[in-house]
């Protein structure tokens, strides 16, 4: 271990103070509003809140009440997550009684097809929006869409498309640390599983889970599907990556040509019969991304000007945080990215891209059982002496963001994650089931509630200043008038602009 130790910190030293100093970090927030009783709430996006089309900050997801709160970025951990909190005030001020709900598992679901589909306004980006998501409706079914995560935007200044690229493929072959770590969904309301076959078993009453799970919400039940599981993506290089996501958005998919574009009475099934319909449907722990501009694709401004940031995608929501994410938990994503950078990045094969998502699955449905065993390199690693053998190599990575920043907040961060890696009682998934049973008579619905609601009042008891009342605003009121200038100014029939948008030349510089 010395030996990698040494070439980390060798790489390491290699990287410019004022580069380590770059780093920028911004968080993409989903959250489910919901009423009291923590029932989905029924009602349309709030005009209080702006346009979820055009606002910088506030948007959805799915349906229409995941809302999805989105930081700028910060070269602060402190200044991210004040802003996300800021942004959760203004939130929770907008949408009156309901709450948002903090677990990443959903609340109680109505049947599917009960289930709103986001709405955008009349424009043709709009609609392509809504007829996207009723395409994964049809695709996945709506519940699976209703879970809901956070999403960390990482980038250093210098970084190359073949840097970001060997940070990724290391990222993924160390992501069972962070599922086991930070994995807060180890159980389920029944309704989220209605009608499916699951392997869950019963905690108590309408809830369900593993004994041992750490993120059901990354495992089986989450955004996985027979589908996407004929892919085997390539990391290797951006253009390895971009050709497989290529003929995924080109490929068609007997299955969703079955469902055709249109039904019947000419409405809009979906956006395409591709195997995806657009990047986005592309599920992963990360993807490599860059900021577009106006009617670009993702993979044309990936192909044309590289990678310019990764999108970590694979932390549920802390329900013990009322805006969902730990100060310490963005300091080690932050650690943890840093060592996939500076470590050894050899090139993935078939057949580690498939082990890789074994122990995915492993970790997300037993990551808390007393010695089990994850595939590296072709034979079997103990889960918990793979995960204190990256915490050793992660320490010179502390040492370093430390100086550089002043303190010893790293330091501290790392050493709460090694405390909960000898002590798995104190997992939030460990915590989250226990509280549950303890406290909540074992439900699951009963148990977040209770903590939607104990977040929603610590929030609107913080400070609000009218200044900031203000701003918010002042923002949702030029997000719905920037909606109504789109909307007057398309100038062709939405089948057209539904061809032009997934057009393969426009996939392509």
């Amino acid at each position: 271990m010395s030996t990698r130790i040494g070439k980390i910190e060798e790489r390491l030293h290699a990287i410019a103070p004022e580069r380590l100093a770059g780093m920028r970090r911004g968080i993409e927030k989903e959250s489910l509003r919901t009423a009291a009783d923590g029932a989905l709430a029924m009602t349309p996006h709030p005009a209080a809140l702006g346009s979820a089309l055009t606002h910088p900050n506030i948007t959805t997801d799915f349906c229409e009440a995941q809302l999805e709160l989105v930081t700028g970025t910060h070269d602060s951990v402190e200044g991210c997550l004040e802003e996300l909190r800021q942004i959760h005030q203004f939130a929770y001020r907008a949408i009156g009684e309901e709450r948002l709900w903090v677990g990443s598992m959903p609340c109680g679901l109505p049947t599917d097809e009960n289930i709103p589909i986001a709405r955008y306004g009349s424009s043709n980006a709009g609609r392509a929006k809504s007829v996207y998501r009723m395409g994964l409706g049809y695709r996945y079914g709506r519940r699976m869409q209703t879970i809901s995560g956070i999403h960390y935007n990482w980038s250093m200044p210098g970084l190359s498309s073949p840097d970001y690229f060997d940070l990724i493929r290391n990222f993924r072959r160390a992501s069972p640390l962070l599922l086991f770590l930070f994995g807060a969904s180890p159980a389920v309301c029944a309704s989220f599983v209605a009608g499916r076959s699951h392997g869950l078993r019963p905690v108590k009453g309408n809830t369900l889970g593993l004994p041992c799970a750490t993120s059901l919400r990354m495992g089986r039940l989450g955004y996985q599907s027979d589908a996407q599981a004929s892919l085997a993506v390539s990391y290797n290089n951006l253009e390895s990556y971009a050709a497989s996501l290529e003929d995924a958005l080109t490929r068609p998919f007997a299955g969703y040509e079955r469902i055709g574009i249109r039904n019947p009475g000419g409405e809009y099934n979906q956006l395409s019969t591709s195997l995806l319909q657009i990047e986005n449907e592309f599920y992963g722990t990360i993807r490599p991304k860059r900021v577009i501009g106006p009617c670009e694709r993702p993979l044309h401004a990936l192909r044309e000007r590289g990678v310019e940031y990764v999108e970590v995608r694979c932390m549920d929501l802390d329900p013990f945080v009322a805006i969902g994410i730990a100060e310490p938990t963005a300091r080690f994503l932050d650690m943890f990215l840093l060592h996939c950078l500076c470590s050894e990045s050899p090139p993935d094969t078939p057949q580690e891209i498939a082990a890789i998502a074994r122990n995915q699955q492993a970790v997300s449905e037993r990551g808390r059982e007393p010695g089990m065993t994850l595939e590296q390199g072709g034979r079997a690693r103990v889960l918990t002496e793979w995960a204190e053998e990256l915490l050793s190599e992660m320490a010179p990575i502390a040492a370093a963001v430390d100086a550089q920043r002043g303190g010893t907040q790293y330091a501290a961060a790392l050493r709460a994650a090694r405390a909960d890696l000898l002590d798995p009682r104190a997992l939030p998934s460990a915590r989250a089931l226990g509280a549950m049973e303890r406290d909540f008579d074992g439900s699951y619905v009963r148990f977040i509630a209770a903590r939607s609601e104990r977040a929603r009042q610590e929030l609107l008891g913080l400070p609000w200043t009218g200044e900031q009342a203000s701003r918010f605003a002042r923002l949702s009121e030029v997000s719905l008038a920037e909606q109504d200038r789109i909307e007057e100014s398309d100038r062709i029939d939405f089948e057209q602009y539904r061809q032009q948008l997934v057009s393969a030349q426009r996939l392509r510089p």
